[in-house]
């Protein structure tokens, strides 16, 4: 029986696909800190019923990207300025010693997919979206946490580099810090060494770096409306 195209339908949206593409939304700057979003508007956007809504935006609320208030809905978390503080205190304790095991575990597959990571990086950069890069780079984080076989630890990473996004959206002052090539290089190049020492400073020094970027008494404001930025 041949089908038509009138037969062939898009699979309908799970709360788990929802939850999935309001996360990268978030982690591309495509939404801002502190967007409501309306349970009604994501229903009508993803064409399922309030209730698929609701345990997506439930299921971002556990990973700490949306904020659910009674009588008020939800929105993208905005992190407090100690917040922002105490998530790169975290990342500067735990990334460290994660490279450094890391850099004994990495297989020559391992430095490759790193070697891809940062060129899409660079071209997400040349792009002019800083966002998409921004996002490149959290995945490398949690590929390093992942080659150090660190399941637990990786875990706690992924969770603090998701906050990490929404930290710098609000207080990012240099972007070009994005775009320091060296940093990333240099970690891929201690690791493919298994320098385990060199990785660990480097990572250190560039996390250092990173925290140092931040402009704790700005805030950055996005007007993007809900449904364009999850139809970009």
């Amino acid at each position: 029986m041949t089908q038509t195209a009138d037969s062939i339908s898009t699979p309908p949206a799970t709360s788990d696909s929802i939850a999935q593409s309001l996360s990268l939304a978030i982690h591309e700057h495509r939404i801002a800190p502190g967007t409501k979003l309306g349970e009604d508007e994501l229903s009508e956007i993803y064409g399922v019923s309030r209730t698929v809504v609701r345990a997506s935006l439930q299921s971002l609320s556990h990973m700490k990207l949306v904020d659910i208030r009674r009588n008020k809905g939800a929105s993208v978390a905005s992190p407090s300025t100690k917040e922002a503080h105490e998530v790169f205190e975290a990342r500067e304790l735990l990334e460290p010693r994660t490279a450094r095991s890391a850099a004994k575990r990495a297989q020559p597959a391992d430095i490759a997919m790193l070697e891809r990571h940062i060129n899409d990086e660079h071209i997400a950069l040349e792009a002019n979206d800083p966002g998409r890069a921004l996002y490149l780079s959290g995945l490398f984080h949690t590929e390093i946490a992942r080659i150090a076989q660190q399941t637990t630890i990786a875990g706690f990473i992924e969770t603090l580099i998701a906050r990490s996004s929404l930290i710098i959206a609000l207080y990012w002052r240099r972007e070009s810090a994005l775009c320091e090539k060296h940093a990333h290089h240099a970690l891929v190049q201690a690791l493919a060494d298994h320098n385990e020492q060199r990785a660990e400073e480097l990572m250190r020094s560039h996390l250092v770096d990173l925290h140092s970027a931040l402009d704790l008494r700005e805030r950055n404001g996005r007007t993007l409306s809900l449904k364009d930025a999850l139809s970009s």
